[in-house]
C-alpha cells in the first residue's frame, strides 16, 4: 500500500508587498480619515464607496503595462474567456466609471470624496508596499479653474486638520498644458499626429515625476539614452536630443522666487505653442483665486517640476509636499516627501459617454501621512489600551462583568482578564503589553469591605524606572476608593495621566 504524503504546512507569513496592520494603527487610520472627511464634509462633498473590482479596460489605459493586462494590477480572466477584472489601481478610473454609469441620477457637478485600499502589482520596496489606503475628493462636471483652486484650498485645509502644522508643507501646482507646449516646443509633441512620440513622452512624464528621488542628472539620464540605478538594473530613456532635454529640463528649473516671476519664465518656454499658453493662463488664473481665498505663497505655490506620473491628467496638477526632514535607513537627513496628488483630468469619463466632462481631484496617501504624523510625534505609535478588571476569584466573574459593564457605561474603555486568573503576576503583564493605562483590584477583602483598589498602571511604570523609595511612598501609584466612587476616581486617574502626557 502507497504512503500517502503529508501536506506540507502553509506558511504563515504575508505576501510579499503586503502587511497587517493592528490595534493602534487601525484607530489612528480611522479617526484621521474622519478628521479628513470632516473637512471634505465641510467644503460640501459626498460620500462614494465603489465596487474595489472593475473591468481592465475600466481602468483604461493608464497602467504601467497595456500590453498585459495583469501587469501593473492584480487581474484574473473570468471563466469560459469571460471579462477580465482588476482590483482597482487607484480611486480616480473607478470614479469615472461610476460617474459615467450614474450620469442620470447625479447632480451635475458632482462632488464626491471616497477613501479605501487600492492595489497596486509592482516591485515592493522599503515603505512601498502593494496594498494601501488612499482618500479622494474629485469634482466632475465643472470646466472652471475655480475647482482646482478650490480642491488646492481644501489640501492644505486636510494637512493642517490632521495635525501638519504651516510651514511643515507646501502644495505646488502645474499644468500639463504647459508641459505639453513645452514638448511642442522641444519637437516631441505634434498635435496633427497624437500618436507619434507618445511613448518618449510618457518616459519624459515619469522622468519628471522622479525628481525628487532622481535628481536633476537622474532625469537629465532619463531624458537621453537611460539610466542605470543602484542595483544594476537599466532603464530605458526617452532618446532625446542635448537640444531637446535642454529645453525640458528649462522647464523643470523655471520656477521662480514668486509666482509672477514662474509664470513669465513659462511663457517664454512655450513661445508660440498655444496649448503651452492655455495651462499658464490657467495658473495664473487659479493663483489669483487662491489669492483671493487667503491662501499664499506660505501654502501654495506654482511649481513646473510637477508633472504626476499617471497618464490621465489633461491640465492642472498639484501635490503636497511635507517639508521637514527626517532619516533615512542609512541615517541620511531627507526631507519627508509627497503625501497627496493629483489634477485634472477632462478626457477620463470621455471614454466611457464619447463626451468630454471636465473632472478634478486629490489623492491623500492615507499610510505616508500617517507616518508623518508620527514623524513630527503629533500621534504615538502605541494606541492607549483599556482598563483591566483583574479576576481575583473565579467564582465571582459576574461581579466583574457587572463592574466592566458599569466602566463602559461610563464611556470608559474596559475589558474584564479572560485568561488563567490563578497568577495575578500574569495579570499585570496583560495589561503591560495591552499599554492599559490603570487595573481594577477586588479581592474577597475589597468586596467585604465595600472598596476596590485602582492601580495606575502609567505612573507606576515611571515611579519603577526612576524613583528613590521615599518618592515611591510619596506617589503611590495604587489607591482605595469606595466602590460606588470607582467611575469617578477613575477618570481622575486617567484625566491626570493625559495632562501628564501632553504636558
Amino acid at each position: 500500500m502507497a504512503k500517502i504524503k503529508k501536506q506540507p504546512r502553509p506558511k504563515a507569513e504575508t505576501p510579499k508587498g503586503f502587511r497587517d496592520y493592528f490595534g493602534g494603527e487601525v484607530t489612528q487610520r480611522a479617526e484621521m480619515l474622519h478628521a479628513i472627511a470632516g473637512v471634505y464634509h465641510r467644503y460640501g462633498f459626498d460620500a462614494l464607496e465603489s465596487s474595489a473590482v472593475e473591468r481592465v479596460e475600466a481602468l483604461g489605459k493608464f497602467l504601467p503595462d497595456v500590453d498585459r493586462p495583469n501587469a501593473g494590477v492584480f487581474a484574473w480572466q473570468e471563466e469560459d474567456e469571460g471579462d477580465w477584472l482588476a482590483l482597482r489601481y487607484d480611486l480616480t478610473a473607478p470614479l469615472a466609471r461610476v460617474y459615467a454609469q450614474h450620469r442620470n441620477d447625479l447632480p451635475t457637478p458632482y462632488r464626491r470624496y471616497a477613501m479605501g485600499p487600492v492595489w497596486r502589482n509592482e516591485k515592493p520596496g522599503p515603505g512601498r508596499y502593494r496594498q494601501f489606503y488612499q482618500c479622494d475628493a474629485d469634482t466632475v462636471g465643472a470646466a472652471s479653474m475655480a475647482a482646482d483652486a478650490e480642491i488646492c484650498a481644501m489640501l492644505s485645509d486636510t494637512l493642517e486638520a490632521v495635525g501638519i502644522a504651516r510651514g511643515d508643507y507646501i502644495v505646488r501646482i502645474n499644468n500639463r498644458k504647459v508641459l505639453n507646449g513645452v514638448m511642442e516646443v522641444a519637437g516631441v509633441l505634434d498635435h496633427s499626429h497624437p500618436e507619434k512620440f507618445e511613448a518618449e513622452r510618457g518616459i519624459v512624464l515619469r522622468a519628471i515625476d522622479k525628481l525628487d528621488r532622481l535628481g536633476t542628472e537622474g532625469v537629465a539620464a532619463l531624458l537621453g539614452e537611460g539610466r542605470r540605478d543602484e542595483s544594476g538594473d537599466f532603464t530605458e530613456g526617452a532618446g532625446l536630443s542635448a537640444a531637446q532635454a535642454g529645453i525640458v529640463m528649462g522647464f523643470i528649473e523655471a520656477r521662480r522666487e514668486t509666482g509672477a516671476a514662474t509664470v513669465a519664465r513659462l511663457r517664454e518656454l512655450v513661445q508660440n505653442s498655444e496649448i503651452g499658453r492655455q495651462g499658464v493662463d490657467e495658473l495664473e488664473e487659479i493663483a489669483a483665486l487662491l489669492d483671493a481665498a487667503g491662501y499664499g505663497a506660505d501654502r501654495i505655490v506654482i511649481d513646473p517640476s510637477v508633472v504626476r506620473g499617471l497618464g490621465y491628467y489633461t491640465g492642472p496638477v498639484y501635490e503636497a509636499e511635507l517639508t521637514f526632514e527626517i532619516f533615512d535607513d542609512k541615517g541620511r537627513k531627507r526631507q519627508f516627501g509627497s503625501v497627496a496628488g493629483g489634477g485634472r483630468y477632462d478626457d477620463l469619463v470621455k471614454r466611457f459617454t464619447g463626451q468630454e466632462v471636465p473632472a478634478t481631484g486629490i489623492s491623500i496617501g492615507v499610510d505616508r501621512l500617517l507616518a508623518a504624523l508620527r514623524e513630527k510625534g503629533r500621534i504615538s505609535a502605541q494606541d492607549q489600551g483599556p482598563v483591566i478588571v483583574t479576576v481575583m476569584d473565579r467564582d465571582r466573574m459576574a461581579d466583574y462583568q457587572a463592574m466592566v459593564a458599569e466602566l463602559r457605561n461610563a464611556g470608559i474603555r474596559a475589558e474584564v482578564y479572560l485568561g488563567n486568573p490563578r497568577n495575578f503576576g500574569n495579570q499585570l503583564k496583560y495589561a503591560d503589553r495591552r499599554a492599559s493605562p490603570a487595573a481594577i483590584i477586588e479581592g474577597g477583602d475589597e468586596k467585604a469591605r465595600g472598596v476596590v483598589q485602582i492601580k495606575d498602571l502609567i505612573l507606576g511604570a515611571q515611579i519603577a524606572e526612576s524613583a528613590t523609595l521615599e518618592e515611591w511612598k510619596e506617589q503611590p501609584s495604587q489607591i482605595e476608593v469606595p466602590r460606588d466612587q470607582l467611575v469617578d476616581s477613575l477618570r481622575d486617574m486617567l484625566e491626570r495621566q493625559g495632562k501628564g502626557q501632553n504636558g
